[in-house]
């Protein structure tokens, strides 16, 4: 089923309209094992929750010590809790 208009088009034009789809698919490609790529997508992982967890100079983040600091308290309260219960 040609069309007329595959009949009007260059070689020159057939050969830049097969590298545009080859560059696409490389790309697609590409994408695709960057999805694939387990080990580098959890290195990004670490380095955005440490970003995220950290000041601009490198120290923990207030909140995050807080949180720290309450979960601690929470564990000592279960651990002394139970001791009595038994």
């Amino acid at each position: 089923m040609a069309d007329q208009t595959d009949n009007a088009r260059t070689p020159e034009q057939i050969e830049a309209e097969i590298e545009a789809q080859r560059a696409q698919l490389a790309g697609t490609v590409d994408e695709l094992a960057a999805k694939l790529d387990v080990k580098a997508q959890a290195k990004d992982k670490v380095a955005s929750l440490k970003d995220s967890a950290t000041t601009d100079t490198g120290k923990p983040r207030p909140e995050v010590l807080a949180a720290a600091g309450s979960l601690v308290a929470m564990g000592l309260v279960l651990l002394l809790w139970r001791r009595r219960a038994d």
